[in-house]
């Protein structure tokens, strides 16, 4: 997914990119930095120079995401020249009180560059001129401008001025991308008339500007690394199998896509938003965007091994052209220290849904229902609300509204505005979507309006000693007999199953076919006899999970969901409702980045910046799962997949609180020796959700189960092998010592 979503951005992402595919050749990549590129005109005649340009001033009157869009596109083709200098002097430009100068950008009469440092000085005439002295540099593109945007140290303060390049010396510089030139720039007295000035710019815009510009090629370069990374992995072959197929490898191009998605959604953001909001949002995206360009720039040379090291491959280009933004936008740290101390002073952005008018008639309905299962308490409300399908409006009716992402959309804010919770069903969450698909009509009656109420417990047996995230490995042996069936065997790490009424299991009732099969869904009696549960402590030293063991326990035929044999069918719907809940929030552990900035408020010191630092990664990542839910959300509005989005934000969302609570535990320093009891005021409170939040990357399938699902289903790698049967011994040695070494290495 790229970092517009709606059809029209892709539809422009699309046509811009098969115009560099056409325009771009590669060879142009090598023939150096050079002046305006031979495709320059055709630039302009896309509109692409004009794309946040207002159409009075000769643009197309969109706006900065539409920028984006085009500059993403056009970095992944390495596009030489000076588009994206051209492209932020205009917005600068456009920022500021003197649009008349933008005509000329627009249409590619003129090239531009703006300085992000430097040393100018001036001082004011009595006609409101400037006279300037002083050093700029580097100046991204600054030997291919016509028109120059500079900071100049006035007496009041920084100004920023726009002058014709031809009134300054230009001199390029040795660049570390070969295929765009930098320029060092200077001035001895000019006279910069008051027209010139660029009045109600100051420097925070030019650097929230750059942030999102420069972010926005950031992305484009990653994404071009990690496609060709991944493309690569899956034809290079070593001992004997594509090293896509390693784990390994297949990690390291999930954290790639992980990384993408976040500069995506972050530059994404911060196009969408002014004031001190965008400010906020492109300082994290100045922090996630441009590290993640140098990132998989590095890990896509790895990928490629020694070919990658090569002058003749492309990767370096790329990997030179991330370091040079890094360099240019300033240190991560830099950036960091500002996301830190917006957050402290309360700065925080929203992700708020823009909905179509046509929905406010049904959010009047909604509101309508809500005001009156509002005036309900207890557990009438609750049967209320799940009887008129507000608890998982998803479902087909009666048991939900058989509504749309809009309609969830609107429900979800209007059960907000009206302060009403729904039921609490914990593990009923993952069981309701799977009876209603695969029950019988009598099992959901007889099951799902007391679980949508929270009125029935469940728990969720389907992991065993020896099968873990392989469920399709369980042992638990399912004998038919008369009227039924007799379960054997044990399940483990069983939340709530101490107190539970009931619950979901799968049993092998067939070892015939391959391992998905001979498996069947049943409901278990939690209190039959044969049933013997016994609580697993946890490392925090509460109990939570269980081990439950299963001695001949009888369940009758009707408790059998779907058909006998297809039981797998039934569990991975179940595990696809499971890991949606598990993803969402901080797992109850409390441990969320308010809570953190919360502590931090009553520490009473200041942080250092090393501190400071980690804090803004907590916020940088927690901000980033927030942009990508709302990304999903979006997608889903409009009716397509989401895509690469909900898969990397369900992997963030699991360890996102572990990275909350053990910068909590840092920042506590020698207090964090305190047991963990959340009675016990912060230490205490800090300590158990750093013990407790262990679990959030094990249960729901594991963090490296998850990277792999990334690896195959979003980048397309190939699938892991099938475990072959041991062969046998051979003779006067082991199976494993007749393989050949290439095998036992691979």
């Amino acid at each position: 997914m790229a970092i517009g979503l709606s059809e029209e951005h892709e539809a422009l992402r699309e046509s811009v990119s098969g115009w560099a595919e056409r325009n771009i050749p590669s060879e142009l990549l090598r023939a150096g930095a050079g002046g305006r590129p031979a495709f320059w005109p055709g630039l302009a005649e896309q509109g692409l120079l004009g794309l946040h340009v207002p159409e009075e001033h000769g643009g197309s009157g969109y706006g900065l995401l539409e920028a984006a869009v085009a500059v993403e596109a056009l970095a992944e083709r390495m596009a030489p020249g000076p588009f994206v200098p051209t492209v932020l002097a205009s917005a600068v430009i456009n920022a500021s009180k003197r649009p008349e100068h933008l005509e000329s950008f627009a249409d590619g009469t003129l090239t531009g560059a703006v300085a992000l440092t430097g040393t100018l000085s001036g001082t004011r005439t009595e006609d409101g001129s400037l006279i300037v002295s002083g050093t700029a540099e580097p100046v991204l593109g600054g030997s291919l401008a016509d028109s120059l945007v500079l900071p100049v140290a006035t007496p009041d303060g920084e100004e920023w001025i726009l002058i014709d390049a031809s009134s300054a010396t230009v001199t390029e510089l040795k660049s570390l991308d070969l295929t765009r030139p930098v320029a060092r720039v200077e001035l001895s007295e000019a006279t910069v008339p008051a027209e010139g000035i660029l009045g109600g710019v100051q420097g925070s815009d030019v650097r929230d500007l750059a942030a999102i510009l420069l972010g926005a090629e950031a992305a484009g370069l990653a994404s071009w690394c990690v496609r060709a990374a991944a493309d690569y992995a899956k034809v290079r072959v070593q001992f004997g199998r594509p090293i896509g197929q390693f784990q390994g490898i297949k990690h390291k191009l999930s954290r790639m896509l992980v990384a993408l998605e976040q500069a995506r959604a972050t530059v994404w953001d911060a196009t969408r938003v002014d004031g001190k909001e965008r400010e906020y949002a492109a300082a994290i995206a100045g922090v996630m965007a441009p590290d993640a360009a140098v990132q998989c720039a590095k890990d896509a040379i790895q990928t490629f091994g020694g070919i990658g090291y090569t002058f003749e491959h492309d990767v370096h280009l790329y990997y030179r052209r991330a370091l040079t933004l890094r360099a240019l936008l300033g240190s991560s740290a830099e950036w960091a220290a500002t996301v830190t101390e917006l957050a402290l002073r309360g700065v925080s952005r929203e992700m708020e849904i823009d909905l179509p008018h046509d929905a406010e008639g049904l959010r009047e309905s909604i509101r309508a229902e809500i005001a009156e299962i509002a005036r309900l308490e207890g557990k009438e409300q609750k049967r209320a609300l799940a009887g008129r399908g507000f608890v998982m409006p998803h479902l087909p009716r009666p048991w939900g509204r058989a509504a749309g992402p809009l309609e969830q959309v609107l429900i979800a804010q209007e059960l907000k505005a009206a302060k009403v919770k729904l039921p609490q069903m914990i593990i009923g969450a993952w069981v309701v979507p799977s009876i209603a698909a695969y029950g019988t009509p009598e099992q959901q009656e007889r099951f799902l309006p007391k679980t949508l109420s929270g009125e029935m417990i469940w728990c969720q047996l389907f992991s065993e000693p020896g099968a873990g995230s392989d469920l399709a490995s369980l042992q638990m042996k399912a004998e038919q007999v008369e009227g039924g069936w007799k379960l054997t065997g044990q399940k483990i790490w069983t939340s709530v199953a101490h107190v539970a009424e009931w619950g979901i299991c799968i049993a092998r009732d067939s070892s015939e076919g391959s391992k998905h099969e001979g498996i069947t869904y049943f409901v278990v009696d939690m209190k039959a006899p044969g049933v013997t549960v016994r609580p697993l402590t946890e490392m925090t030293g509460e109990n939570l999970f269980n081990e439950v063991f299963f001695d001949d326990v009888f369940v009758p035929d009707d408790l059998v969901v779907g058909e006998v044999g297809q039981g797998w069918k039934v569990a991975r719907n179940t595990l696809s409702n499971e890991r949606v809940s598990l993803s969402s929030g901080s797992g109850g552990t409390g441990a969320s980045v308010p809570d953190l900035l919360g502590l931090i408020g009553r520490l009473g010191r200041e942080l250092t910046p090393v501190e400071a630092q980690k804090v803004a990664e907590v916020v940088c990542e927690g901000h980033s799962i927030n942009a990508l839910s709302l990304r999903v959300t979006l997608k889903q509005l409009a009716g397509a997949e989401p895509g690469a989005d909900a898969s990397v934000r369900k992997l963030l969302s699991t360890s996102h609180a572990q990275h909350v609570s053990e910068t909590a535990v840092e920042l506590l320093g020698v207090a964090a020796t305190v047991a963990a009891d959340i009675t016990l005021g912060d230490p205490g409170y800090w300590n158990r959700a750093v013990l407790a939040t262990r679990a959030m990357t094990i249960y729901g399938g594991t963090t490296e189960v998850q990277l792999n699902i990334i690896a195959e289903r979003m980048l397309g790698l190939p699938r892991d092998p099938e475990p072959s049967s041991n062969p046998a011994p051979a003779a006067g040695g082991s199976a494993h010592r007749s393989q050949p070494a290439r095998e036992r290495l691979s």
